[in-house]
């Protein structure tokens, strides 16, 4: 089967696979930028450096770097916190920064095809033109199709790898605040929207939540609020605190999940997270949430805040992924950069 770039991948029966489905890698890019750790850069590195760890008990992990200066200071972190270095393989790609959820390539599959995978390049505007510049982290996901010399696919639309949720059987999960919010694509209606996720994303349905948390400078990100386990179970964070400032929102972000039906008819199965303590720094409410969590194929990678709510989330956590263990890795310094583990990457699925 030729590949068409001008059809799109559903066309040719791609999807994108569940994060829970094997992968052959995960991405990331490696954290380097000052201005989203001002004054705890380098305090990052020991978790981020255990986050690379575990990634690498199970399947190889490719980092972009911007140099071999730069892959040389990654290498000695990586060498301390007993990383397999066989695991990993360094690419020379510069980014503006380590969001590699957002910026990284998103991989589609067709086991029936000859061309088993190809990647869509969706446009990055580091959240609403927030943060620039982003055009190095624009092009990472086109850098990485001609490595591979796969086909790569260009919607031509605004989309980040964090506002969306995948149950692998055709469905996925956004928010209205981010997606529609008029940052990212302002000519486009919802209808269209949902049109480019399910083309481009191989999907036949999008279902939508209201909110996202406090804190989240990207307008609300799924992978903050709401995880698939399953086909047909979440894990969807709520604040127990009536007087917290998230306990509205993510009510109405349960309201929706209850009213909602798959493909096949069925009702979500709901399981409740609880979100952490409030993590403030510097004045500022900082997006600290369990469902930041990260599934290897081994391990369930799950940010921990130094919160006697920790031990909890990491049980609900792991009663739900009995295959993996689950791993709580402390993430305070981490989240001032305003994401977690999930945020800095992006799977590469097996086929």
């Amino acid at each position: 089967m030729k590949i068409n770039i001008q059809a799109t991948p559903k066309e040719q029966g791609y999807y994108f696979p569940a994060e829970f489905a094997p992968h052959k890698a995960t991405w990331l890019s490696w954290p380097h930028k000052e201005a989203s750790w001002p004054g705890k850069l380098e305090s990052i590195y020991v978790s981020y450096s255990k986050f690379v760890y575990y990634l690498a008990l199970s399947e190889q992990v490719c980092i972009n770097v911007a140099d071999t200066v730069m892959q040389q200071a990654a290498t000695v972190h990586l060498q301390k916190a007993g990383v397999n270095m066989e695991q990993v393989k360094f690419f020379l790609h510069p980014t503006n920064d380590a969001w590699c959820r957002d910026h990284g390539p998103a991989f589609l599959i067709n086991p029936a095809a000859e061309q088993k995978k190809v990647i869509v390049d969706w446009n990055y505007n580091a959240w609403g033109g927030k943060y620039p510049p982003f055009d190095l982290d624009d092009v990472i996901p086109t850098l990485i199709g001609m490595d591979y010399n796969i086909p790569v696919f260009n919607p031509g639309i605004v989309m980040e790898g964090g506002s969306v949720e995948f149950n692998g059987a055709g469905t996925v999960l956004t928010s209205t605040c981010c997606l529609l919010n008029p940052n990212r694509n302002p000519t486009l209606s919802q209808a269209q929207i949902e049109k480019f996720l399910c083309d481009y994303y191989g999907m036949e349905q999008v279902l939508w939540v209201p909110e996202g948390i406090v804190g989240d400078d990207t307008d609300g990100h799924i992978d903050d609020t709401i995880r698939f386990v399953n086909e047909d179970t979440v894990l969807t964070v709520v604040e127990e605190n009536k007087n917290d400032e998230n306990y509205d929102l993510l009510q109405q972000n349960l309201v929706a999940l209850n009213e909602m039906r798959l493909l096949n008819g069925k009702q979500l199965n709901i399981v409740e997270l609880p979100m952490p303590d409030a993590v403030v720094f510097d004045d500022q409410r900082l997006p600290a949430s369990y469902a930041n969590f990260y599934i290897s194929n081994k391990h369930v990678i799950v940010p921990t805040y130094r919160c006697d709510k920790d031990d909890k989330a990491l049980q609900i956590i792991a009663d739900h992924f009995p295959g993996r263990e689950t791993v709580g890795i402390d993430s305070t310094d981490i989240i001032w950069g305003l994401g977690s583990f999930h945020c800095l990457s992006q799977q590469e699925p097996a086929i």
